[in-house]
């Protein structure tokens, strides 16, 4: 290795200021080592002095040097960038975790609509089935087609979430439509509009609400819905028939068409464009969750301030009471019954929390479109209106609690 001359010198240009003024001399020439300050013993010794041109320490040094020089007369070059970066990552974070505000925002979005009606009104029906495919997008373009291939796999899962669909929440819907009638002596009409909230499949807001929670089990909740849903065109019908006493005459083509444009189509445009378009994925996911946010707001405020006479009525705190207890009922049985058929499995929490999503969260505009159309009563439209609220709030409150949770 080479070694520096003892007497090796130091140009430098002392307007630069970055040395101390001690060091340097107005002959801008610097004697770094004084002559004979090594002596051949010294220089044979296992003392070695390489280069600043050959050691790489040296180069930081010299680096952390300038930094504190440049401290020293009041710059900091870099920080503008660095401020700039944090700024934009701040932003992108805040983003990220505008999910985390979907329970205030429902719950405020509600007050709205009961304070101001004319503040949703405008977010009519026409609008429903895009506002529900944007959160069925933002799914899709958070998940792979091997996700949905892994939930195939778990017909046990899926049978499941079906039994809690069309056999536990029509038996808990009965039971609560006729205390509405036998106990609160509220007219024949609301129990029916209870006992029809039943009867309806799952809502596309339960997918989203398993993906806020436990995003890898977001297919196997969208495999459930779309499979209830694709069903209902002959469960429901029978459903009414039994519990109600009034066959529904469901439009086939109307539900699959609904299937598709809600479901099939925004989950499919996301995938494709996370595998062809990777950049543009990453691009846009930052800005999903504020959208979702403020799309689920109109989802949950729009219902209620159309509807906010028929909620409004003498029996609205009766129903009020009756449907929550009725959305509590079917929260609680689809995650213990999970939980008992489950209790082995290495992900049974995140079971249980599924099903609970999908037994407790359903279509409820669908039960309030059908009410609608095939009732004359108009009170039959009440509890489908107030549940869409309800469990809007419920289902989200615990999307929050349970991520909490997981953290």
């Amino acid at each position: 290795m080479s070694v520096i001359n003892p007497i090796g010198t130091l140009h430098v240009k002392p307007t630069l200021g970055l040395l101390p003024r001690a060091v340097y001399h107005r002959s801008q020439q610097i004697q770094v080592f004084p002559p004979n300050t090594f002596t051949n013993s010294s220089l044979s010794s296992s003392l070695r002095i390489e280069p600043i041109s050959q050691v790489g320490g040296s180069r930081n040094l010299w680096r952390s040097y300038v930094s504190d020089k440049f401290s020293d007369m009041g710059l900091n070059p870099g920080a503008d960038s660095f401020e700039i970066f944090s700024e934009k990552a701040s932003i992108v974070d805040t983003l990220k975790k505008a999910n985390s505000v979907l329970p205030h925002v429902v719950l405020a979005s509600t007050i709205l609509a009961l304070i101001y009606p004319p503040s949703f009104t405008w977010f009519t029906s026409r609008y429903f089935v895009p506002a529900l495919g944007f959160l069925m997008f933002a799914v899709g373009i958070n998940s792979n087609e091997k996700d949905f291939l892994e939930a195939f796999k778990r017909p046990k899962a899926i049978l499941l979430g079906y039994v809690g669909q069309y056999l536990i929440k029509p038996l808990l819907g009965f039971i609560f439509g006729l205390a509405a009638v036998s106990l609160f002596h509220l007219p024949t009409p609301i129990g029916a509009g209870i006992m029809l909230v039943s009867c309806v499949s799952g809502a596309q807001l339960s997918n989203y609400a398993t993906f806020l929670t436990d995003p890898a089990l977001a297919p196997l909740s969208i495999v459930m819905t779309s499979l209830s849903t694709a069903t209902a065109v002959l469960i429901t019908p029978m459903l009414s028939l039994l519990l109600i006493g009034k066959k529904l005459p469901v439009d086939v083509k109307g539900m699959i068409s609904s299937i598709l444009q809600v479901v099939v189509a925004p989950i499919a445009a996301g995938l494709l464009l996370n595998k062809l378009f990777p950049k543009v994925s990453n691009a846009i996911r930052p800005f999903l969750p504020i959208l979702s946010v403020l799309d689920t707001a109109c989802c949950v405020g729009a219902p209620l301030a159309l509807n906010i006479n028929s909620v409004m009525s003498p029996f609205g705190a009766t129903i009020l009471f009756l449907v929550t207890m009725f959305h509590l009922a079917a929260f609680l049985a689809g995650y213990f019954l999970t939980g008992s058929v489950f209790s082995n499995s290495p992900d049974a929490k995140a079971l249980q929390r599924t099903l609970s999503f999908e037994t407790g969260m359903q279509s409820s505009l669908l039960a309030l479109a059908l009410a609608t159309k095939f009732f004359q009563d108009p009170l039959v439209g009440i509890p489908p209106a107030i549940s869409t609220v309800v469990m809007s709030l419920m289902g989200f409150t615990l999307v929050m609690i349970w991520s909490n949770d997981r953290k």
